[in-house]
């Protein structure tokens, strides 16, 4: 066993060397938005937010959209099928500014997840130069789509995804939101996007920016129409697609409360999970042995006999340390402090694949707002 963790541990440090060296240049082409200049005048702009039962989150939503500087803008509201008064508070917002349509969708076509449909009839309707799809819980500053717009015109980008502050009230969900930031950018690699020679490209779907014409050189939502991770494929397909994209952190100008609870977070991961891992039990296992290994173990090998594995132990600790601490300080507003529970959020994300997998294959697909979409046909449309 001595031998089987001193190899692991060996090859984890190596590992985190990489990752490190990758994450370092890689945040030197990452811009802050608040940083940019703001465009006062240009194009038409189409901001195009799909919602479905989000009674509690859209009107405060639009109104701070309403605030943007960046005054050529329309808005359009599509309402998925809510059975609450998300519809009825859309009709309302429509009557307090005229640059706002409202679009009502009853029934959902087979063949489509019902987020992506209603993205893709609301960009049917934008008259706009370019389209920004977003969610129907994100405040903007006053500031961001003028600063955003300005900086996609400079780099003259076919797409734009910025990271917002994923704002969370409650410490755990601080831990777990911290955590998952971390995994997702040294597995994702949401910087290589700002490598012209890279095909790895990202989305992220608080803030999706494209212009128009590109969106439908690409094929539009029909090319994602099954992936409830639609926002990340959407990025990651049209850079691979040869398209000019760029991802750049806004988290002063736009946030959004990623979940209220750490329930929530576990419920809301049930949807793209699986599909994060290519619906393949390989690589959930793959997942969360190395999940494991590397961010639970040496927490626990570090107090071994063996000083080789105590003294390898502490070097896979402080080497995810440091990555951990330069990815919360560059995509959060966390404290970085929070690594001193990094082993415990480490097994509440292997929990949470290990639920969003067993409820998958449980319920032989996906819930995702009230709506069962069956494995073998995300499978087949993947």
């Amino acid at each position: 066993m001595d031998t089987i963790l001193t190899v692991l541990f060996s090859l984890g440090i190596l590992v985190w060397i990489v990752f490190l060296l990758d994450a370092h240049f890689g945040f030197k082409n990452l811009d802050s938005l608040e940083s940019e200049e703001c465009l006062e005048t240009g194009p038409l702009l189409s901001v195009i937010v799909a919602a479905r039962n989000e009674e509690k989150q859209i009107k405060s939503s639009i109104i701070s959209q309403l605030k943007q500087t960046y005054k050529n803008v329309e808005w359009i509201l599509v309402n998925d099928r809510s059975i609450d008064h998300t519809g009825k508070i859309m009709d309302e917002l429509m009557e307090l500014d005229s640059r706002i349509k409202v679009l009502h969708i009853k029934d959902l076509p087979e063949g489509w997840l019902g987020k992506n449909h209603a993205l893709y009839q609301g960009s049917l309707k934008a008259t706009g130069k370019w389209l920004l799809f977003t969610d129907a819980d994100v405040k903007y500053d006053e500031e961001a789509f003028a600063k955003a717009l300005h900086y996609f015109d400079k780099h003259q980008l076919d797409h734009l995804t910025a990271a917002p502050n994923l704002n969370a009230n409650h410490f755990w969900l601080k831990t777990f939101v911290a955590f998952f930031l971390f995994g997702f950018s040294y597995f994702k690699r949401p910087w290589s996007a700002n490598n012209p020679k890279s095909k790895i490209g990202t989305g992220i779907g608080a803030f999706n920016l494209v212009s128009k014409a590109a969106y439908k050189q690409f094929g539009t939502h029909e090319k994602v129409k099954m992936r409830p991770d639609d926002d990340l494929q959407l990025g990651m397909k049209m850079k691979k697609a040869g398209f000019r994209q760029r991802i750049a952190t806004a988290l002063k100008l736009i946030e959004v409360e990623w979940y209220g609870s750490l329930k929530e977070a576990f419920v809301g991961l049930e949807k793209n999970t699986f599909a994060g891992l290519n619906y393949r039990i390989s690589m959930v296992l793959f997942s969360i042995f190395g999940v494991f290994v590397t961010h639970v173990l040496p927490f626990v090998t570090i107090f071994s006999k063996n000083k080789t594995i105590a003294l390898l132990s502490l070097g896979n600790i402080a080497a995810s340390g440091i990555l951990y601490w330069i990815i919360v300080k560059k995509m959060t507003r966390f404290s970085p402090f929070l690594f001193a529970v990094f082993p415990i959020t480490a097994l509440l994300f292997i929990y949470s694949i290990i639920r969003a997998s067993i409820l998958t294959f449980k319920r032989g697909g996906i819930v995702w707002r009230g709506t069962t979409y069956r494995l073998s046909e995300l499978r087949d449309n993947d």
